[in-house]
């Protein structure tokens, strides 16, 4: 080395002999397999963090340790960007609203506005069960009114059970007196947040927001018709395949068959199907300024 002992050389270059006489090691085909498999699943799901990544390896079978899923996305560019922080609000919180306990104990629904490539609004109805997570109902359609809402809801009530309480916001379709009679006439209490507090009604916005970044801001829906397909899509994959924190990386409708504990109105309401009918001829008679109505 030009008459310079490699000591010498490493000394003044900064660098450890043992670094300069380490050969690598090959790479096993296991490693590369797995490593490939963690890629992937986290380019198909990419809005996921790198825990529900390693909960979606476990699903399939792989014994795999979560740091090293962690390591490899850093490694690949595959994190996911964090949410920007929020602005805590200031001063005491007035709401108290009912937590739910059991399955059918809380209900929450409300909209997603968006709108279509080729023109035309999108309107989403979104119906939740606070408790298992589960999405009950992600209705698209142009424009929902209270004989739609109404129509969704006994047709996902004949299918979960009814619950007992029902959470929303103050929209003219929720407050509407039609509404508001059938659910009293089903022995269903509503819970109404206060106008302007949208945090009451925390697991409605949560669901939205993810509903939102998942599947309307990633696809590009040109006609309606698309639009239900895609969102219909959406939902199973969310009951059915999204591995949710707060249920132990169980989808929602894993959870949900786990549950043991019946709610108290998780049974149809008597006379709900023969009233189904009557009520949709009722809304179509009825003037349209009565729909939405005020508050009694």
């Amino acid at each position: 080395m030009m008459g310079c002992s490699g000591r010498e050389a490493c000394r003044w270059l900064g660098f450890n002999r043992s670094t300069l006489r380490y050969e690598p090691k090959a790479v096993t085909e296991k490693k590369l397999l797995l490593e490939q498999t963690i890629v992937e699943v986290s380019l198909k799901y990419p809005t996921e963090g790198y825990r529900k990544v390693w909960g979606q390896l476990r699903s399939l079978g792989y014994r795999i340790n979560r740091k090293v899923v962690q390591r490899v996305r850093r490694e690949e560019g595959l994190q996911v960007p964090p949410p920007p922080p929020k602005v805590r609000r200031q001063g005491l919180s007035t709401g108290l609203p009912q937590k739910a306990h059991h399955k059918n104990h809380v209900w929450a629904w409300d909209f997603v506005a968006d709108y279509t490539q080729r023109g035309g609004k999108l309107r989403v109805l979104t119906l939740i069960d606070e408790y298992t997570r589960e999405c009950h109902a992600l209705h698209p359609d142009r424009s929902l009114t209270a004989a739609d809402i109404l129509r969704v809801l006994e047709e996902r009530i004949e299918q979960h059970g009814a619950p007992q309480f029902i959470r929303s916001d103050n929209g003219p379709e929720f407050i509407a007196k039609i509404i508001q009679q059938w659910l009293k006439d089903n022995s269903i209490k509503t819970i109404y947040i206060e106008p302007g507090c949208q945090w009451q009604n925390g697991y409605a916005e949560s669901f939205n927001s993810r509903f939102r970044r998942e599947c309307l801001d990633r696809e590009v829906i040109y006609i309606l018709s698309e639009g239900r397909v895609v969102i219909n899509d959406w939902r199973h994959y969310y009951n059915d395949v999204r591995p949710h924190r707060s249920l132990r990386l169980l989808p929602p409708s894993v959870y949900a068959r786990s549950q043991t504990v019946q709610s108290i109105g998780s049974l149809r309401p008597t006379g709900c199907s023969h009233r189904r009918f009557e009520i949709s001829k009722k809304l179509q008679d009825q003037p349209s300024e009565n729909i939405s109505s005020d508050l009694d």
